[in-house]
This record gives C-alpha cells, sequence and structure tokens, in this order.
C-alpha cells in the first residue's frame, strides 16, 4: 500500500506543534491568555463620603450597588455591574447602628464571594467591637475575634483597619491584616498649626496607661516630655472613670491628649480637668475615631478642653459637631494604603516600618 507524504502545511503544523511541545515540556496543555489586575472599589451605606474621597483619591469611581432594607427589616445588597476577576475593596466604618452596618457588610461579602472577585479585602476604618478584646471577667465573649471569625466565614482574604483599639487583633482574623496608624494624618496637622512657643511649653499626656505606648511615640515624634494620667475603671459600671493622679510636670505646659477613640467623652473631660486642675495653660486633645456617644458633644465642649481633632474614620452628622472641633480626611491614608495592597508594594513602608 502506498504511503502517503505530508503536505507542506501538515509538515508546518507539526513542527509548531513540536516546537510549542518543547517549550512546554513540563507545563499542562492549556490556552495562554494575558490578564491584568482590575482595582475596584465598593461601599457599604455606613460612610459613602469616606468612600467616594477614597475612590477619588484613587481616580476611580465606586461599584453601582444596590441597597435595599425589606419592610421586614432584612437587607439585600447587589453589585449591579460585573466584578468577576477583580481585586475588590469593601469600605464600611462602624458607627451606630453597628449591627445594620455588621450585616450589611457581611450580605456584601457573600455577595461578592459569589460573583467570583478574585480577592476581596474589607476595608473597616474603625474596627467593630475592638474594645472586646479579651475576657475581663468570667463568662464574658471575645467579640472582637467573633467579627474576624463573621468576616472570614463570609469570604473576607483580607483586612484593613486604622489603629485598632489593641493590637492583638491583628491574629484574629486568619489572613493578612493593615493595621494603619492615624498618626501622621494628625501629626502633620500639629507640626502647622502650633506656634513656636506652644512647641517648647508641649507635653504628650496618655489618658491611662493602657495608651503609653502610644503616647511616648507622639513624644519622640513632637520631641516632647510625656505625662500619664492613672485612673481606674469600675468594671460592673460602663464608661465610669476616675483619675488618681499625674505622673510627670503639667503645670504652665501646653497639653495634648492622644488616643485611640473618643466614646461618650468621660475619659478625656475628666483628664482635661485634671490637667487644668495642676495648672495645665492649655489642653488639646487629638483622637482618630469620634464615636462620639451621647453625652459626648456636650462634654467636649467643657471649658477645660481648648480644642478636638479627629478624622473622619466615622461620619459626622452636624448634631455631632461642635466649636472646636477639627475633623481631618482620613481618605488619602487609606487610599495609599489600597494603592499599596494592590500593586504587591509594601504598607510597612508607609509609618517607617511600625506597621
Amino acid at each position: 500500500m502506498p504511503q502517503r507524504v505530508p503536505g507542506p502545511h501538515r509538515k508546518r503544523t507539526m513542527g509548531r506543534k513540536k516546537k510549542a511541545e518543547q517549550e512546554r515540556d513540563d507545563i499542562a496543555p492549556g490556552l495562554v491568555v494575558k490578564t491584568k489586575k482590575r482595582l475596584v472599589v465598593a461601599s457599604g451605606s455606613s460612610h459613602p463620603d469616606l468612600a467616594r474621597a477614597v475612590a477619588a483619591q484613587l481616580e476611580t469611581e465606586l461599584v453601582p450597588t444596590e441597597h435595599r432594607t425589606f419592610a421586614s427589616g432584612e437587607i439585600l445588597t447587589r453589585f449591579e455591574v460585573s466584578i468577576r476577576g477583580c481585586d475588590i475593596f469593601l469600605i464600611q466604618s462602624f458607627g451606630p447602628p453597628v449591627n445594620e452596618w455588621m450585616m450589611e457588610l457581611l450580605i456584601m461579602l457573600d455577595a461578592a464571594k459569589r460573583a467570583s472577585a478574585k480577592r476581596i479585602t474589607v476595608v473597616a476604618p474603625y474596627y467593630p467591637y475592638s474594645r472586646q478584646d479579651k475576657k475581663g471577667r468570667g463568662r464574658e465573649p471575645i467579640s472582637a475575634r467573633l467579627v474576624a471569625d463573621l468576616f472570614k466565614t463570609a469570604g473576607a482574604d483580607r483586612v484593613m483597619s486604622v489603629d485598632l483599639h489593641a493590637a492583638q487583633i491583628q491574629g484574629f482574623f486568619d489572613g493578612p491584616v493593615d493595621h494603619l496608624f492615624a498618626k501622621p494624618v494628625l501629626l502633620d496637622y500639629f507640626e502647622k498649626t502650633l506656634s513656636p512657643e506652644d512647641r517648647e511649653k508641649l507635653t504628650v499626656v496618655s489618658p491611662d496607661t493602657g495608651r503609653v505606648r502610644v503616647a511616648d511615640q507622639w513624644s519622640d515624634s513632637l520631641n516632647a516630655p510625656l505625662a500619664i494620667i492613672h485612673k481606674r475603671r469600675d468594671p460592673n459600671v460602663a464608661n465610669q472613670v476616675t483619675v488618681n493622679e499625674i505622673v510627670g510636670r503639667v503645670d504652665g505646659r501646653v497639653c495634648l491628649l492622644v488616643d485611640d477613640m473618643i466614646d461618650t467623652g468621660g475619659t478625656i473631660v475628666k483628664a482635661a480637668q485634671a490637667l487644668k486642675a495642676q495648672g495645665a495653660e492649655r489642653v488639646i486633645v487629638a483622637a482618630t475615631h469620634a464615636v462620639f456617644s451621647a453625652p459626648a458633644v456636650e462634654r467636649l465642649q467643657d471649658s477645660s478642653i481648648d480644642e478636638v481633632v479627629v478624622t473622619d474614620t466615622l461620619p459626622l452628622p452636624p448634631e455631632k459637631r461642635f466649636p472646636g472641633l477639627t475633623i481631618l480626611p482620613i481618605a488619602p491614608l487609606l487610599a495609599r494604603a489600597i494603592k499599596e495592597v494592590f500593586e504587591d508594594g509594601s504598607v510597612t513602608s508607609m509609618f517607617n516600618g511600625d506597621a
């Protein structure tokens, strides 16, 4: 039987196939597609102004998202465009009502996971339940750990937050956690606004022994001495504080009280009153998270406090604003961190290796 001689077209095909097999001899056969990473930003309902500001900093827009609450109180969230294969950052802050915003975020995480997002990062500028990070008494929950478990179960691959109340919360989440610090934002403001005379008389004050490490870092950055207020809490009564003594010189000084959050304002106001009673010339309060639960607004207008400086990690409606309050934008910091994560850069480098 005569043999068939392969034609020139068949020879070229066989040659290409053989060459491809030589190039991919240890790789499974398949299609090669050039793909590009795509960063998208979505927002919950808790703080849309902050989310829009972050998106603007990144020179993009928020993902069109439908948020609905039914008559029964149930929540529905739906992304109106495809996010398949995207690197999505879900921005949700946790002012009141905390539990409603928590449930909305969990539903958004589930929606993003089922929409085949490639990686999902929760951007929670203020981490919910962060003060419940350990058992203070028997039979108490560790709710901060529960929140981390809920994020992971719902579909989060990564968490980003600002000034966690306790650093160990980073270990609660089974995945990468980007712990950002608002100190550069606040520090830049004080370096621009404090006069040379104020800088010479400046003393950084920790409102309690638990914030000494943070206050010490502020002291180093501002080249100012440190004072510490010793206080006691009644474990059976929420938001009740007693100031016992002040360690450090505050007489005739400009005192900068630094803390991670202001809730009802009880701690800060009693600390400010104690400082003024000891002869402090001025008292300036700096905090990252302005929770401002009632009656914080009334308390913070006390004559012992000269200025309150916070960031906008939480929404502050008009009724929570007052003369002497300065609100600094946190969006540039969040946007830069998001960009570093997306581009596989270094978040730590943003804080001189401290993050």
